[in-house]
């Protein structure tokens, strides 16, 4: 004899499948921020909303459930680490050519008169190797290389791991990286020139005048490679964006939309 489901059970799991778990997280978080706003006194953020952040919370929950546009707006998020990655080789060749200069010329001082190393190509040399892993950080994320206990992890449904992993980019790593780039807003601006009393940037077309220096003599300046560091965390955020609404369609059973990147071998943590 079978056991059929209830139709009030069916009706229910319909209705919450309705919308993208994102949305559901975007509830929650409008109806957090609309108490603290109304009935709390304190002075955590979520008391103290932008304008903005209300538009963009309703968006988010009328985004979610219209899903073929939430998978479209993951496919467009995904675009972007195919374009940083070729970046991405392009710096790589372009620290191996600079740090090859960089040790011939270091071994060829002693036979000419003059210094041939060039304090700017070594400056270069390590802002590239910098700003190779800072754009390409979304690349691993988005290709599932980041590391894991796969040992453990790989026994489990791709259920459970959409759970786990739609888990920890709600609970930390979004939030990890929306606090990053607030912190980073005032240190970038500084870095390229802001005045820290008056918040005034500086007059004038020549903004590289107004630029960090390096602390090394003859180096580049490094206000253009601090400010990648904000750039480096909103790619990070956006791929990580695209991994909620992949994972969140796994968890309402719309494998058309969702995925879970498989490897062929586990990776070994050591």
């Amino acid at each position: 004899m079978s056991v059929g489901v209830a139709p009030e059970t069916e009706s229910r799991a319909s209705v919450l499948k309705a919308l993208h778990p994102s949305g559901w997280v975007a509830v929650v978080t409008l109806l957090a921020a609309l108490f603290a706003h109304l009935f709390v006194d304190t002075r955590y953020l979520i008391a103290h909303f932008e304008w903005w952040w209300w538009p963009l919370l309703v968006g988010s929950i009328a985004m979610s459930a219209w899903h073929s546009g939430l998978n479209r707006l993951r496919i467009w998020i995904e675009a972007i680490p195919s374009f940083t990655l070729r970046i991405t080789m392009f710096l790589a060749w372009a620290v191996f050519v600079l740090q090859f200069f960089n040790v011939i010329t270091r071994y060829s001082n002693e036979y000419v008169d003059q210094d041939i190393l060039i304090g700017e190509i070594v400056s270069l040399a390590w802002q590239s190797f910098g700003l190779m892993f800072l754009v390409a950080m979304n690349v691993g994320i988005r290709d599932g290389v980041n590391p894991r206990i796969d040992f453990w992890w790989i026994n489990f449904s791709n259920k459970t791991k959409a759970a786990l992993d739609f888990a920890m980019h709600t609970v930390l790593l979004l939030p990890f990286v929306f606090m990053s780039i607030r912190i980073l807003q005032s240190y970038v601006a500084s870095s390229l020139g802001r005045k820290a009393g008056s918040g005034e940037w500086p007059a004038g077309w020549k903004v590289w005048q107004s630029w960090e220096e390096a602390v090394d003599a003859g180096g580049l300046a490094v206000g253009p490679i601090k400010a990648f560091l904000l750039i480096g965390f909103a790619l990070f955020g956006l791929q990580l964006v695209a991994e909620v609404i992949k994972t969140g369609f796994v968890l309402i059973d719309r494998d058309d939309y969702g995925a879970i990147v498989e490897r062929d071998t586990p990776q070994r943590i050591e």
